[in-house]
């Protein structure tokens, strides 16, 4: 019986070369897609396996290849988690990355990656999601993405357009880096003081606060809606008592994380707009926090193994 031969080392090596070049887009398109670092890198380790499996002598466009497999192992994971997420307790928030060292994610545009907006694409189907994404983050052309989802040019066409519109609709106009970094930083300074009046004169009148703990004591577990009343949850004692708090990097807006005894109990970032903050978003589920912390050594480890595989 024929048996066929084991694969080289150095065939190895040049498939390891090549996909540690793409890695952080790979990585990027299947996080905006999940809305989760810890599925997303679970996927991208499946097209790790299925990259060395292949017969790699055939693949013409080895790039096009990784990221036709990543965009449709996605989009199924993305299905099952839909279902699973149904059981959620609460408010389910995306799981945010810490961007200092990659501030847009392995795309050619920062495009999808703000919590808030990931938050929106969570209304669009997965294929909705994934053709936005692969259009807006990583600027592929129709035809190629109408060859990774099996759709046609005119169905994809159609798909991103009514994307577009429907987070237009959902969007409101931002605020710069500076601005949103002074409206946070304002904003946890009077939160820890217990200043509601303060609070109010930073939230537009229809803001709303969303905590992410799945069922934990304490976390409210509906959407918290109207000026007064999020202002009011921000000064929760027992949130602010005796913690500290890192301004951070996540998803490519500054964002807090708090801590008590050197250890994280919060997560927190707001959605601005020059009106004020209309939307406070936090994340108190230890795993989701867990995530945020381990996307620093990953992103790191990640742009070492490039620096030693740059690009030809």
């Amino acid at each position: 019986m024929d048996l066929d031969p084991p694969p080289t080392t150095s065939g190895i090596d040049e498939a390891l070369a090549v996909f540690v070049q793409h890695r952080t887009r790979l990585f990027g398109i299947a996080y905006r897609v999940l809305g989760s670092a810890v599925e997303a890198e679970d996927v991208v380790q499946e097209v790790w396996l299925r990259w060395q499996k292949t017969d790699r002598s055939v693949v013409v466009n080895p790039v096009a290849f990784l990221s036709s497999t990543t965009t449709r192992l996605a989009i199924n994971v993305a299905q099952s988690a839909r279902v699973r997420r149904e059981t959620y307790i609460g408010p389910w928030l995306p799981e945010p990355i810490d961007t200092s060292s990659d501030p847009e994610a392995g795309a050619q545009r920062a495009e999808a990656l703000e919590l808030a907006l990931l938050l929106v694409l969570e209304k669009l189907s997965p294929t909705e999601r994934a053709a936005y994404v692969l259009r807006e983050a990583f600027d592929y052309p129709y035809p190629e993405i109408a060859e990774i989802l099996q759709l046609s040019l005119v169905n994809v066409r159609q798909i991103v357009s009514r994307a577009r519109k429907h987070l237009s609709a959902e969007q409101r106009e931002s605020v710069d880096t500076a601005e949103h970094r002074r409206l946070l930083n304002a904003f946890v300074s009077a939160a820890q003081t217990g200043d509601v009046a303060s609070l109010e004169a930073l939230l537009t009148p229809d803001a709303v606060s969303l905590s992410d703990g799945n069922g934990m004591r304490g976390c409210a577990r509906l959407p918290v809606l109207g000026r007064a009343r999020v202002a009011k949850l921000s000064t929760y004692r027992q949130l602010w008592r005796e913690a500290e708090h890192e301004l951070v990097d996540a998803n490519g807006c500054p964002g807090v994380l708090v801590r008590r005894d050197g250890q994280p109990v919060a997560f927190m970032t707001v959605a601005a707009s020059p009106e004020g903050i209309y939307k406070v978003l936090w994340l108190f589920s230890p795993t989701k926090i867990a995530a945020f912390l381990d996307s620093r050594s990953r992103f790191a480890t990640i742009n070492e193994r490039s620096a030693l595989n740059p690009p030809p």
